[in-house]
């Protein structure tokens, strides 16, 4: 980098604290436990999103159990079980998201009255095993762009939630591509 450039990229980081201010900050609130001076984002609204997400997650899980015990047919078996990892994967992200919530000191809300309307994603039962599996890609894909809509929102203002997010989010794209290659199989299958 050159001497001109190199000078302009340090003018545009962020000063570093000197300790004893550092070390005042911290002092400063502690019953706010990480939530600390330096949290830019709208906690409020933070946590509002992410109790929004957490209910998604929650119905997401009971969509899954439900197809999983339902799933019938010759194709049934590997689709459980699909079903099944997934609604285990959904659940870890219930628990991630409830945690972060606790730690922006909110509290995270598993009530089941209105949890519906507080999801993102409809709870759809699904008549047969290819319903089953459609309803939950549609799901998939709402908390996809769900989730990329709250990384877009959080910005740079709450690094710690946009990266959960951000592996939340990659765990459901991995959920929409093993479903579509689900849903395709079945159509080859009823081809053949």
């Amino acid at each position: 980098m050159k001497p001109a450039m190199l000078k302009e990229a340090e003018t545009q980081r962020a000063p570093l604290s000197d300790i004893k201010t550092l070390r005042e900050r911290a002092r400063q609130h502690i019953e706010k436990g990480a939530v600390t001076s330096g949290y830019a984002a709208d906690r409020k609204q933070v946590i509002k999103m992410l109790n929004e997400a957490l209910a998604t997650e929650l119905v997401c899980v009971l969509r899954y159990k439900r197809h999983y015990f339902m799933a019938s047919g010759i194709h049934a078996a590997p689709v459980a079980t699909e079903f099944l990892q997934h609604a285990t994967e959904e659940m870890s992200h219930a628990d991630l998201i409830a945690k972060r919530i606790v730690e922006l000191c909110g509290e995270p809300d598993f009530s089941p009255d209105g949890l519906a309307q507080r999801s993102h994603a409809e709870y759809v039962a699904g008549e047969s095993l290819s319903s089953m599996i459609k309803e939950d890609l549609i799901a998939e894909r709402i908390a996809i762009e769900s989730y990329r809509e709250m990384i877009a929102y959080l910005g740079d203002e709450d690094s710690t939630t946009r990266r959960m997010l951000e592996e939340i989010l990659a765990s459901e794209e991995e959920h929409a591509e093993d479903l579509s290659s689900l849903l395709v199989g079945m159509k080859d299958d009823a081809k053949a």
